[in-house]
């Protein structure tokens, strides 16, 4: 990992590419990030060039007034930021600036990594291996795969520096049917943005803060419909004060996690003594009378990459990063790194601290099970649960953040119903909508479901539709890796190249992920459990809603609007 760091900050992302959309009188080059030779035919009487070669997808070759005005203003802006990759919008008014960093960028990726998954998912991961080793061998394999897909959208990042991520990413590869990938990646995003596994742990984690003995499931759901709420309007309309929060938020993380390793390291060593301290380091690898079948790794499998979702997350905003090649390439090894050190010591802590037993039957307040047997009744009891709150709480305001811009994104692209309202930044220069509209799905998946283990079940749902769209990326990616030169595809200077084994091990992880869940598991499940095929019936029905709604969206007045864009030049795509 670390020659393959050094790699990456040793590429700088290199000049910039011409694409030529147009004659107005004297040509209208639009700077891309790309090689330079790369120019349309505009001396053709303006007709549009469109071609694999990195220029400017066009369906036709028709003849095209270019509105010098529209235009001048687009330049204008766009060359104003050089590496954006988004464009001016001159309906909608605003343009994406360049003011992230490599201390934001970590923390963007810290503060969604970070959040209930390591102070909830223990229990689950090691009721489903069925040992201490092998729970703690998927939390190491988990972080080792997360730095393979940071690889591979790094690839895609420093060579699309656009914000939508996935949206751009399966654009520039799935490009017919045309906008099937666009349009499907559309509506499986839309049901899947949500805050709704944070908002619930911060509801429970906040009444062990208060003191609360026995925590109350109505209340759990009053506080986390509260936050969200409260989240979205300060992104909306402070977004500023919001990113110094969650700035702020994701250091406290870091620290919250060392008081637990900690912690876990001075019980180990004899430091703190325990009144019935736990053996459950002896024969660690033997199973303990449950879970360790496929099925079980599988779901076990979901649940590690949920706790370390979040390494891509700067790909959602990547046109608001500086300088992506070295930004990333130094925040991207840093923050999962930090991030796999603290998961796998946490675990041994837990382990350290709380019996086998009590770790199975805790589900998603095992950290509050640690805290209980390491503090007792005193005030440190009550302020750890708090500050795993306020963990819960940064992670709701980076997912926020993060799809709010997504969804703009979509609705710029008149992707989804009522995109003009969607796309707009006003009145506060904030993607107020999509705020909302995050904020409105979670909270009709917190206030909705019954009472049960709802929790897990979100988390599994949210998670396996991802895969597709993950593994439909990584075979995209390695089919540009073996396609260079016809597909016109990191022959820049400065191009980031994904080594290509981290491309295949990402791949058949994903493929492993999606398959095996179809496989019934060899036991009953719990009273309360969904049925073993209700997670990937799920996905599937969500993933297939994606097509169906294309069917529709493909004879529309919106599929028209974002034709006439591409023939304008006003929309740039990948192709």
């Amino acid at each position: 990992m670390a020659s393959e760091t050094s790699s990456l900050l040793s590429r700088q992302t290199g000049s910039q590419q011409h694409l030529e959309v147009g004659a107005v009188s004297n040509h209208a080059n639009i700077n891309r990030g790309n090689n330079s030779n790369a120019s349309g035919n505009s001396s053709d009487s303006g007709k549009g060039n469109g071609n694999s070669n990195g220029k400017l997808y066009r369906e036709d070759h028709m003849e095209e007034e270019f509105d010098t005005q529209t235009i001048a203003s687009y330049d204008s802006v766009y060359n104003s930021d050089i590496d954006n990759g988004v464009p001016f919008d001159p309906e909608h008014g605003h343009a994406h600036r360049k003011t992230l960093g490599i201390p934001t960028a970590t923390f963007l990726m810290l503060n969604k990594m970070i959040g209930t998954g390591i102070f909830s998912i223990p229990s689950s991961v090691y009721e489903l291996t069925g040992s201490v080793g092998w729970s703690l061998v998927l939390w190491i394999f988990g972080g080792l795969i997360a730095y393979s897909g940071l690889n591979v959208y790094l690839e895609f990042g420093v060579e699309i520096p656009k914000s939508g991520s996935e949206k751009n990413y399966l654009e520039r590869v799935f490009r017919r049917p045309k906008h099937l990938a666009l349009v499907t990646f559309a509506v499986s995003y839309l049901c899947l943005s949500h805050s709704t596994s944070n908002s619930y742990a911060f509801g429970l984690y906040i009444q062990l803060a208060a003191g609360v003995k026995e925590t109350s499931e109505s209340y759990t759901r009053v506080i986390a419909v509260i936050t969200v709420l409260s989240c979205i309007l300060l992104h909306g309309i402070f977004p500023r004060a919001g990113r110094y929060l969650f700035n702020a938020l994701g250091f406290f993380k870091v620290v919250v996690l060392g008081i637990i390793t900690m912690s876990g390291f001075l019980v180990l060593i004899g430091a703190i003594k325990l009144d019935n301290p736990p053996d459950n380091f002896t024969n660690m690898f033997q199973n303990d009378g449950m879970g360790g079948d496929v099925y079980s790794i599988s779901i076990a499998l979901l649940r590690v990459f949920f706790s370390y979702r979040g390494w891509d997350n700067c790909n959602t905003v990547m046109g608001e990063i500086r300088n992506p090649a070295h930004t990333m390439g130094i925040a991207g090894p840093l923050a999962i790194g930090m991030v796999m050190f603290f998961y796998c010591f946490c675990n041994i802590a837990y382990f350290a601290v709380v019996s086998k037993q009590e770790i199975a039957d805790s589900g998603v307040i095992v950290a509050g099970k640690f805290c209980q047997i390491i503090f007792g009744d005193s005030v440190a009891a009550r302020v750890l649960p708090f500050f795993i709150a306020l963990s819960n709480l940064g992670n709701i305001l980076v997912v926020s953040y993060a799809a709010s811009r997504v969804t703009a994104e979509l609705g710029k692209h008149y992707l989804i119903p009522f995109s003009p309202i969607i796309s707009s930044y006003k009145p506060f220069n904030t993607p107020f909508v999509g705020l909302l509209m995050h904020a409105s799905l979670t909270v009709i998946l917190l206030v909705v479901p019954p009472p049960g283990r709802v929790y897990e079940f979100v988390v599994d749902l949210s998670t396996y539709p991802i895969t597709f769209i993950s593994f439909s990326v990584t075979a995209g990616l390695i089919y540009l890796q073996f396609n260079r030169v016809k597909e016109n595809w990191g022959n820049k200077p400065g191009s980031y190249h994904a080594p290509l084994y981290h491309s295949v091990a990402y791949l058949l992880t994903n493929l492993f992920l999606i398959i095996v869940p179809w496989i019934p598991p060899p036991y009953e499940l719990k009273p309360g459990s969904f049925p073993y095929y209700a997670v990937p019936l799920g996905g599937i029905i969500i993933m297939t809603a994606g097509p169906l709604y294309w069917l529709h969206w493909r004879n529309s007045e919106n599929a028209a609007r974002l034709d006439a864009e591409i023939e304008k030049g006003l929309y740039l795509q990948t192709s």
